[in-house]
This record gives structure tokens, sequence and C-alpha cells, in this order.
């Protein structure tokens, strides 16, 4: 898969990118946010075994760049049998991720020009009927931009986690039907 939008691309991760996702995924500022301010510790060999595991309409990760760089990840998950996210059998439900890791890249419109194009290609190309996600309730700059792209707030979950040093967090989970997403491309 390579999705485009005009210097903005997605693209399959493949196991080449292992180098650049570890150092991601092992940096604190990139990862507080999803509650491992003191990162992941995970080696390239890990993320390289990881990626061999993705299969299209399943589960992929998917590396954000802009001119050509790497600037992020993004990735979905088929939950469409989990009774958590998706209580009707019939309708093909996806679960997505977005994290722009070039903090200079943030703020620039660049995250709902990427989303937009993913759900574009999970309703278009692949078929879901609803896409989730969740985020956690402190960050007010992302349910900003999922709430503009259509989403719709469904849940809050209080206290429902401890991150790596201990702090309780909270979270809030959106969903988004064909009907209702706007599209910013």
């Amino acid at each position: 898969m390579h999705l485009q939008d005009k210097d903005l691309a997605l693209r399959h991760a493949v196991a080449a990118d292992g180098a650049q996702l570890a150092e991601w995924w092992n940096d604190g500022t990139v990862m507080a946010h999803a509650g491992y301010p003191n990162g992941l510790g995970i080696t390239v060999e890990a993320v390289a075994s990881q990626l061999a595991g993705d299969a299209d309409g399943v589960h992929r990760r998917l590396i954000l760049e802009l001119e050509g760089r790497p600037i992020g990840e993004m990735n979905y998950r088929d939950m469409t049998d989990d009774p958590d996210w998706n209580t009707d059998p019939d309708c093909r439900t996806a679960i997505i991720g977005i994290k722009i890791c070039d903090f200079s890249c943030q703020g620039r419109g660049l995250g709902r020009r990427a989303l937009s194009l993913l759900i574009t290609y999970l309703f278009e190309e692949l078929g879901y009927k609803k896409i989730v996600l969740d985020t956690n309730l402190n960050n007010a700059r992302a349910q900003h931009v999922y709430e503009i792209l259509g989403f719709r707030r469904i849940r809050i979950h209080e206290n429902a986690w401890t991150d790596q040093v201990g702090r309780a967090q909270s979270s809030v989970d959106y969903e988004l039907s064909p009907a209702d997403f706007r599209s910013f491309l």
C-alpha cells in the first residue's frame, strides 16, 4: 500500500523501518502520551519481528512520510470480532492509531490529512463500516483533530490504567461511520 496526498505519504512499514521505529518507541518524549515516559526499551530486532506479523486487512503498521522523510507512524487493526469495540458482527470495524514523532511536524494539519488518507482507504478499499480509536483524556489536541474529522465520543474510562511511572491515566473512545467522515484531502 502506498497512499499519497501531495507531499504526504503513507506506506507499509517494513523490516528496514525497524531502526526508525525503535528510535521513536524508545524515546520517552514521543511515547509519554501512550503511558511510556521512559520509552519502550525495544530492540530493532524485536520491532522487525513484530513487523513480520503484519497482514493486510488484519493488522498493519504504516510509516508516515513528508517529502519522502519519515515523520511518524500509523496503524490499523481489525476489531470486528472484539465485543469491546463492536457489538454487531456484520459491521466490519477497524481501530486506528497515529503518532507524529517529529515534533517539528506537529500542529501543521498533517495529522488530519494523514488520517483522511488512512480512513478513506479503510472505508473505500477495505470495506470497513466503522472506525474506532482511543486516546489519553489529557490529549486535547488529538481529540480536536478526531472530532473535526467526524469522530463521535462514545465513552470515557476514568483512571483506567497506570502508566510506566505509576500515574493513573484516563482515556476516551471514539467511533466514526462513513456518513460522518469529513475528509481533509
